[in-house]
Parts: structure tokens; sequence; C-alpha cells
């Protein structure tokens, strides 16, 4: 059984190379967008919006004042 007889009809050879290239380029491309630049409705990254979650869970709004660390544990 040769090669050309397992591939596909939608299966091209590519080089790992290039191929690898490409899919690089699409990941680096898809992580920028979603993780590093802020987003238009509210000019907040994923990672702030994630904190200001879970700050709000734990119920630690600036005007209830400070809480030390038993009582964020006891929570």
């Amino acid at each position: 059984m040769s090669d050309e007889s397992l591939l596909g009809d939608d299966i091209s050879k590519t080089a790992f190379s290039e191929a690898l290239s490409q899919r690089y380029l699409a990941y680096a491309l898809s992580t920028i967008t979603s993780r590093s630049l802020p987003d238009v409705r509210d000019g907040l990254k994923p990672v702030h919006r994630r904190l200001l979650f879970a700050m709000r869970q734990l119920k630690l709004d600036p005007d209830q004042g400070y809480k030390n660390q038993p009582v964020l544990w006891v929570m």
C-alpha cells in the first residue's frame, strides 16, 4: 500500500515546517486577540475581569473597609 493511496481527497502533503509556522501564527494571533488586548466594551482584559468577579463574590468592595486574612478564609 503506497502513501498516495492512504491520503484522502481533502488531505494534501505539506512540509512540516510550513504547516507548523501557519498553525503557530494562527495560535499566536488568537492568543493575542483573546488574552492580551482589552475588550472594547469595558476596557478590561480577561484576567482583570476574573479578578473583579472574584472580588465581588468575596464581597471585597472598597466601601466596606479593610478585611484581614482570617475573615476571608471563613467566608
